[in-house]
């Protein structure tokens, strides 16, 4: 497994949307056209960083008390676009999601109930005042959900190796595509996978995707990033990684009737993702 420094957490992929800043009201419009001038834009490690920081005073800090004012930025076709970071949206959601990952006594000893109660309360005001609110960033941990590589196409991916020590040269691995084609590929898949088989979470997780990349202008950017998990993947089984195309052959195969290889498909990508699963159980 590669060295990685203790500021590489958590082993989390991001599915991020850029937006043309033409998508943005005033005066939301003019800060981030102020902000996409900067020199010193801060990268995802940046976030987590600022993210871990309020875990640490005592008690900690679940949900920051401002939002945040940052952003990604890319240029895609000469338009500029940024991706919100909404930190603390993103926060309390995630405070919902914890549950699912934690028997209740280690939930506890992380994060006392009363801290939990409180950031709970916070969602609900601030959910009745602003009950539109969605944020542009998706994050997983320990995984990338099969319905993110639907989005993608194998030759959209991007792999650098790295080099010297994280965070600075670590790996990358994502893929980057125009929003037509997201929601294109989001119809087609939900329409093979539906001939082909009853309704099941791998259909409905399609479906909660789809309506989440409706919510955005369609000359936006999406992105799957592996971010931290190209920590918990060694060097050669992450250069050989092209779970999109099996993805893609899955799909393409139940579109043609052909189980057998839709099978084998889903095989490729169950034992790839089962080393990782295996290295969360062993934390």
């Amino acid at each position: 497994m590669p060295k990685v420094s203790s500021l590489i957490v958590p082993y989390a992929a991001y599915l991020r949307v850029y937006e043309p800043l033409a998508a943005f009201p005033e005066p939301e419009r003019g800060h981030w056209t102020r902000y996409a001038r900067r020199t010193d834009l801060p990268s995802y490690q940046d976030e987590l960083r600022r993210s871990l920081a309020d875990l640490l005073p005592t008690p900690p800090v679940p949900v920051s008390v401002h939002e945040s004012a940052d952003a990604f930025v890319l240029e895609s076709d000469g338009v500029v676009c940024v991706c919100p970071w909404r930190t603390r949206l993103r926060g309390w959601q995630a405070l919902e999601e914890l549950p699912e990952d934690f028997p209740e006594p280690v939930l506890d000893a992380l994060l006392p109930p009363l801290l939990r109660r409180q950031a709970a309360q916070d969602y609900d005001r601030w959910l009745e005042r602003n009950p539109d609110a969605r944020p542009w960033i998706r994050t997983a941990t320990w995984q990338v959900p099969i319905n993110w590589f639907v989005l993608v196409a194998d030759e959209e991916r991007e792999y650098d190796e790295g080099g010297g020590e994280p965070p600075e040269a670590a790996p990358v691995l994502r893929y980057r595509t125009p929003m037509v084609q997201a929601r294109r590929r989001v119809a087609r898949g939900l329409r093979a996978l539906r001939e082909a088989m009853d309704e099941g979470p791998l259909i409905d997780g399609l479906v909660d995707v789809g309506r989440w990349l409706e919510e955005f202008h369609p000359r936006s950017v999406v992105e799957l990033d592996y971010g931290g998990l190209v920590h918990a993947v060694p060097p050669g089984a992450l250069a050989a990684d092209h779970s999109a195309a099996d993805v893609a052959e899955g799909i393409d195969a139940l579109r043609h009737g052909d189980g057998a290889a839709a099978g084998a498909a889903y095989g490729r990508l169950v034992e790839r993702w089962r080393a990782v699963r295996d290295r969360r159980s062993a934390n």
